[in-house]
């Protein structure tokens, strides 16, 4: 690890982009420092604390909402924003078209998602400045139609400024840039619970702590077993001749991957469970007396932690699948496989290939699934056994922040290869 370090601080290349890469993180960090004027700041991290999943959003923007910062929304309309487009490529034919057009294509698709991303933010920024309005804990004052229409614009400003910033940090190849903002952002949360961690400590809560620990460790070998893994399907490719030279004949194999969604399932499954009770809790105050109760109840039924958990669970597990059905296509692997002259042995080419590619990538991805719906979970039963908050950190964190170390490792290792590959050619 030494040797590896010692040699990309000799690359100079190499050293830049990585310089550049920490240079914009930083920038992040003071922007999520710079508040909205006119917001009761203590006022409004007393809520986040005292509501989960609030404090989940929190902890997703890098403690923005809490700020109440420029830079409040993080990435999320633009995660959105993605999602929208990859969802419409299946739908629109004509967006479909567009995908499959090469590296133009993806360029016009990355524009379209710009776009989008712009009335994402306007409107969240919007629902949360009503959401805090109407939630009587005074953070929010009356707004004239200047100052809001003001503060929805530098929200939005803010995301696209960060969208930016995750662009610039990509094209630098050491690292996705959207995924180190929200690496950046979860970790930033850590001092912070640590202090705190300390300063309520008591020595009765040692056990516990330990707990914690191990439960932290295990979690981190399980995340990394789980990215990592993946199922070889043997493939074998015929023998052609073109001209005077042999091509094929050699045999590889097809990944397919536990996890193929990634964070997403959780992403989504977050939006579907949190989105009820905030609209409820808009008109738990109503003057007609069954939507009031109506609204009470809908509150009332997520914060019961145990039909909260179910439910997180049960839709994690089906959007990882409904996800995974998205981006994974085994009837153009097929056909891909059968244009380059592979096949899988004792699998006929064409629709018995994509049938069987399916069969399998359905089977491991129930693995996935179940341990990603136990990974967002993992707080709140933490949580209920132990009568403490786990640590910021939880599960889910846990997964994006591995996930995201281990993709930027790797592409650093694949420019440290680059690098050896280019001094052997000179």
């Amino acid at each position: 690890m030494i040797e590896k370090l010692r040699a990309i601080w000799t690359i100079k290349d190499l050293r830049k982009k990585i310089l550049f890469v920490l240079a914009m993180l930083v920038i992040f960090r003071v922007a999520n420092h710079i508040p909205i004027p006119g917001v009761d700041i203590e006022g409004l991290k007393r809520l986040f604390e005292s509501n989960q999943l609030l404090g989940l959003l929190n902890v997703f923007s890098g403690g923005g909402y809490s700020n109440f910062s420029v830079v409040m929304l993080g990435v999320g309309p633009y995660i959105t924003a993605s999602i929208i487009m990859q969802l419409l490529t299946m739908i629109v034919p004509k967006l479909e078209a567009i995908q499959k057009d090469g590296e133009q294509g993806q360029q016009k698709i990355n524009q379209y998602t710009r776009w989008l991303t712009v009335p994402m933010a306007a409107l969240n920024a919007f629902g949360t400045i009503t959401f805090l309005r109407q939630s009587g804990a005074g953070i929010i004052p009356e707004m004239s139609v200047f100052h809001l229409i003001t503060a929805i614009a530098t929200i939005t400003g803010g995301t696209m400024f960060l969208m930016w910033i995750g662009e610039l940090i990509t094209e630098q190849k050491v690292g996705n840039g959207i995924s180190l903002i929200i690496f950046a952002g979860i970790v930033a949360q850590i001092p912070g619970s640590v202090q705190q961690s300390i300063a309520v400590f008591d020595s009765s809560q040692v056990v516990t702590f330990v707990g914690f620990l191990v439960l932290a460790v295990v979690t981190i070998a399980g995340v990394v077993f789980i990215t990592e893994g993946q199922r070889n399907i043997p493939v074998n490719y015929a023998k052609q001749i073109r001209g005077n030279r042999m091509y094929g004949g050699v045999s590889s194999h097809l990944p397919l991957r536990v996890n193929q969604a990634g964070v997403i399932p959780i992403i989504f499954a977050i939006s579907i469970v949190l989105i009820p009770p905030l609209i409820a809790g808009l008109f738990t105050s109503s003057p007609v007396g069954w939507i009031s109760t109506f609204a009470s109840g809908i509150v009332s039924f997520f914060n019961n932690q145990l039909y909260y958990a179910l439910m997180y669970f049960v839709l994690v597990v089906v959007f990882t699948y409904f996800y995974t059905a998205v981006i994974f296509h085994p009837q153009q692997i097929a056909e891909n496989l059968q244009k380059q002259g592979g096949f899988i042995p004792g699998i006929r080419p064409g629709r018995p290939t994509a049938d069987y590619i399916a069969y399998i990538a359905n089977r491991i991805i129930l693995g996935g699934a179940l341990f990603l719906g136990v990974i967002a979970i993992l707080p709140l039963v933490v949580k209920s056994v132990t009568n403490m908050s786990s640590f910021a950190i939880g599960g889910t964190s846990l997964l994006i922040v591995v996930s995201v170390v281990i993709e930027t490792v790797k592409q650093i290792d694949s420019q440290l290869v680059m690098h050896d590959y280019e001094g052997f050619n000179m």
